[in-house]
């Protein structure tokens, strides 16, 4: 199988990923910056896992490549981090709506630009460690909407909220490309 991890940073579920698939198949760690996906290869060597292939988001040349060609897609979306205020209490304060605002268009790009990777029948995830809404439900809704999400059909969604459960809040939707 192949997976695609497109936000990975410094692989903590690329990690985890790898350890699922009990080292066989690739997983494919992307992510903008550099820097992390270093930190992920130190990790990958330390974890013995020989499945992670890293590679660098500075065009929209990698991007095409994977073309329908993942069978699971992860997004771990930039997003406010709202749902780690009981880690991070004086984040709320930094916050301002353009921030938000700006986060909420690159949640969407990253949606309808990484989406095509998933090949027919192949599954993708959204999550954030976001609660709100807007970066949540309505960002799958309006990338259901919209032409990139046509093939795909919604499958389940789950907010967790700190205030329930006593961990970190955070979101995740499960989708399936037709």
């Amino acid at each position: 199988m192949k997976v695609v991890d497109c936000c990975a940073g410094a692989g903590g579920k690329t990690l985890h990923l790898s350890a699922l698939m009990e080292n066989k198949g690739s997983v494919i760690a992307m992510d903008i910056y550099e820097s992390k996906l270093k930190k992920l290869k130190i990790r990958a060597r330390r974890d013995g896992a020989h499945n992670i292939e890293m590679k660098v988001i500075d065009s929209t040349k990698p991007i095409k490549k994977l073309h329908e060609k993942a069978d699971r897609l992860l997004i771990d979306a930039p997003c406010s981090g709202l749902g780690v205020l009981r880690r991070n209490p004086d984040s709320k304060w930094k916050l301002e709506p353009e921030f938000i605002d700006r986060i909420r268009k690159t949640q969407q790009e990253v949606l309808q630009q990484y989406s095509k990777m998933v090949k027919p029948n192949g599954k993708m995830v959204y999550a954030t460690c976001s609660v709100l809404p807007s970066e949540n439900e309505t960002q799958i809704k309006t990338f259901l909407k919209s032409e990139a999400g046509a093939d795909f059909s919604f499958i389940k969604d789950r907010k967790i909220l700190a205030h329930e459960t006593g961990f970190d809040g955070f979101y995740m939707a499960l989708l399936e490309k037709k």
